[in-house]
């Protein structure tokens, strides 16, 4: 069964906020077996538009992304970053070898 991973890229306006939604979001990931494969960082060339930050977390399972991205226990947090934030962040089902 693929992994799934959310893929991130956003540009915080109000990084003490942000702190927030760190802590609001961190139960929701916990509760689905997140794993931080990016969380910021430096970035590199790329093509297109760039953002502050970029993050991929890896789930257990593309059901799993799916289920926190739905629960309850992220709809806080969520609410928090779409307040304090701009960008992106997609579910994708991962590439079964």
């Amino acid at each position: 069964m693929p992994k799934g991973y959310w893929v991130a890229r956003i540009t915080v306006h109000d990084p003490e906020r942000y702190k927030d939604y760190v802590s609001a979001a961190t139960p929701a990931y916990q509760e689905h077996g997140a794993k931080f494969l990016v969380r910021g960082g430096a970035i590199g060339a790329s093509e297109g538009a760039s953002r502050q930050r970029n993050v991929v977390i890896e789930f257990p399972t593309y059901e799993a992304a799916l289920a926190c991205y739905n629960s309850d226990t992220y709809a806080g947090a969520r609410a928090i970053r779409q307040e304090i934030s701009e960008g992106e962040v997609i579910v994708v089902e991962g590439h079964d070898a």
